[in-house]
């Protein structure tokens, strides 16, 4: 999609018109709930059961997967308890895998049966009751109330967000309008929701997802470290027993693995496939259909992001045609309300609930708040917050040539492992973290057998590098290669701070994308790439031992001048610094830069 298009679609995302008047069946804010009717909805309350949300009303409910394969799924419903039983809603949806109610991925110890509070701190810190809104959590297949066999976000999956949607949208109570919400594996399911085209899906809300399902367990054809711990994660929730006071339906459907023992196993085997082109991976490849979607979105992406990572983001983004809202920058796997035991927001930006229901009530309720929210808020590596009415939106381009030279294959051996008691879960996986640069020796960067570098000439003023770098090289023999991107300060102070990996197949021709990034360079600082034998305890990848040599190799990136950044509010999030501490290194040997980078721009 074109800077141009992007730009005006997410355009009609700023909220301009002061008005809270909506012609709907509901009102669209409320200070405090009106008093529970005698036509209140049947169901829990939480006064009958605390773990009912105030405000709310729970019910359970059950309806086919829309695959027409016999699945069925179950649905936690929280209704308005102020409001009466048909009284006609919108409704946020969350559809994943963490809604069972014995726990999210592990049993919570729950003594009594109730309805997940994964989202707690959403319901009740935007009041989404007393605004008038219904609450929906569905079970995907296979996992809480739900039959089938988990399926990775692959046909089977997407026909349960599909079922969702349409179940939501058709109930007596609804009107029609449904948005979803979640965050990691259920923000997933809400660009599923995105690529269905479903008319009544009005808005979704996406926390740091993961936009092609391939890219968590391997990447271009080299395996991860979670790559089989976290199918086998998933299998372990999926099985996770209900709790005793549960229905009896509810029951009989969470023991669907005991007597289909296949779908744990398939779940292992379909999953270990390298084969980024096979047609498992492709159905799963979210990014790709996206193309010509338009549901506003609303997403969250940390560049740093040790878990889900910036990967086909940019493609993802730039298939989708509708309005954008996004909150990106340098942050770790978190929530946009989130904080740390000292009550810092986690991604240093204030605001998010309020920002979420004014995006909720443009598109669900058609109500148009006074503030005026930036299309996109943007945290680069300085910590200084930047509004722009689209991403990326690069100044100019450069493709670089980079030196010839060689490595050997032989993996380095690492010691990072996982940490003890490592989760494998989305929710919960990191990868392995490096230790502080602190009392670390400086590093070679010359005459290493490992790697090699080419460096820029110093930057003459600050300059970012933005979007997705791509690298395209020529390797002589089979094998593996991983690229790095370095900051380096004019001391050899330098910071890692793209990187990704691939396997050699053959001699030849090999591209692929880095991470998506947002990096500004200090003004006389080079930009250093290293080419050179998987170095990371992010990836398990099998060393070949040859001797590779690397000819013709060229990185092409997207440059952008901070000069003509427009402030936004938000501060320095946390977890950067935390980053820096890692991944800075002292390097040895600089060398003459070979090429420049600098910003071009157009007549």
């Amino acid at each position: 999609m074109s800077s141009r298009r992007r730009a005006a679609a997410a355009a009609g995302a700023l909220i301009t018109v002061a008005a809270l008047a909506v012609g709907s069946p509901v009102t669209a804010v409320a200070a405090s709930p009106p008093a529970v009717t005698h036509d209140s909805p049947p169901g829990v309350t939480h006064e009958e059961n605390p773990r009912v949300p105030e405000g709310a009303v729970w019910t359970e409910a059950y309806f086919p997967s829309a695959d027409n394969s016999g699945v069925e799924l179950h649905a936690d419903v929280l209704r308005p308890a102020h409001l009466p039983s048909r009284a006609r809603t919108p409704v946020i949806l969350a559809v994943g895998s963490y809604f069972s109610h014995a726990g999210q991925t592990g049993p919570e110890g729950w003594t009594r049966t109730g309805p997940s509070s994964r989202f707690a701190d959403f319901t009740s810190g935007t009041g989404l009751f007393a605004r008038g809104y219904t609450y929906v959590m569905v079970d995907l297949r296979g996992f809480g109330g739900s039959t089938g066999c988990l399926d990775w976000a692959g046909p089977g999956e997407q026909a349960d967000v599909k079922a969702a949607i349409q179940w939501a949208a058709t109930r007596p109570w609804s009107t029609g309008k449904v948005g979803m919400y979640g965050k990691s594996y259920d923000a997933v399911t809400g660009l599923i929701g995105n690529n269905l085209r479903l008319p009544a899906l009005k808005a979704v809300v996406a926390q740091e997802p993961v936009w092609n399902m391939y890219n968590y367990l391997f990447s271009n054809g080299v395996p991860r470290p979670n790559v089989t711990g976290t199918p086998n994660a998933y299998n372990g929730i999926a099985t996770m027993a209900p709790l005793p006071d549960d229905t009896s339906r509810y029951r009989a459907n969470a023991a669907y693995e005991q007597s289909h023992p296949e779908c744990l196993a398939d779940n292992l085997t379909n999953n270990n496939n390298p084969d980024l082109d096979s047609p498992y991976w492709r159905a799963r490849n979210l990014a790709a259909q996206a193309r010509g979607t338009n549901t506003p979105l609303f997403v969250t992406q940390g560049f740093i992001e040790n878990n889900t990572k910036p990967e086909d983001m940019q493609q993802f983004l730039d298939n989708h045609h509708g309005v954008e809202r996004g909150w990106l920058g340098q942050w770790e796997h978190v929530r946009g309300n989130e904080t740390n035991d000292q009550g810092q927001l986690l991604m240093g930006r204030a605001g998010f609930f309020d920002e979420v229901m004014r995006f909720y009530d443009r598109y669900l309720l058609g109500a148009r708040p006074a503030v005026r929210d930036p299309a996109y808020a943007i945290e680069d590596n300085s910590g200084a917050w930047r509004a722009q009415p689209t991403w990326p939106a690069p100044s100019s381009y450069t493709s670089a040539n980079l030196a010839d030279g060689q490595y050997v294959d032989d993996g380095i051996a690492s010691a990072l492992a996982a940490p003890a008691g490592q989760k494998w879960d989305m929710e919960h996986y990191t990868d392995p973290a490096p230790p502080a640069a602190k009392g670390l020796a400086p590093t070679p960067a010359a005459a290493d057998t490992h790697s090699f570098f080419t460096w820029s000439t110093p930057v003459e003023s600050r300059l970012r590098i933005t979007a997705t770098p791509r690298i395209t090289l020529h390797a002589s023999a089979l094998g593996n290669v991983m690229v790095r991107l370095w900051d380096v300060a004019p001391d050899g102070t330098a910071v890692m701070f793209d990187e990704n990996v691939a396997l050699i197949e053959r001699a030849g021709r090999v591209a692929f994308d880095l991470k998506s990034t947002d990096w500004t360079l200090e003004a006389g600082h080079q930009l250093g790439v290293q080419i050179g034998t998987i170095g990371s305890g992010s990836w398990r990848d099998t060393p070949s031992g040859n001797t590779i040599e690397i000819t013709r190799a060229r990185l092409n990136l997207a440059l952008q001048d901070p000069r003509l950044d427009v402030p936004a509010q938000g501060d320095r999030s946390p977890f950067l610094d935390t980053y820096l501490r890692q991944y800075t290194r002292t390097l040895t040997g600089v060398g003459e830069g070979t090429f420049s980078l600098t910003l071009r721009y157009r007549s």
